[in-house]
């Protein structure tokens, strides 16, 4: 199944993906380090993505995602 939903859990140096399919079941539960985080998500369709929300995610996404600011 194809991941249509994945929630990103931040820290200082890993993050945690979970994601999931259109029926809401996961399918995928990786840790992955702050510099392999853009490659993996490059990788995957394209999906909606929810990241938990924390001083650390503001700073985060700020880096992941220049082009929306």
């Amino acid at each position: 199944m194809s991941v249509t939903t994945i929630g990103i859990d931040l820290a200082k140096n890993s993050f945690s993906l979970y994601g999931t399919h259109k029926h809401v079941k996961a399918c995928l539960k990786r840790a992955v380090s702050r510099k392999k985080l853009l490659v993996t998500l490059a990788n995957l369709p394209p999906c909606l993505i929810g990241i938990k929300v924390c001083s650390g995610a503001h700073y985060a996404t700020m880096l992941s995602f220049p082009r929306l600011l």
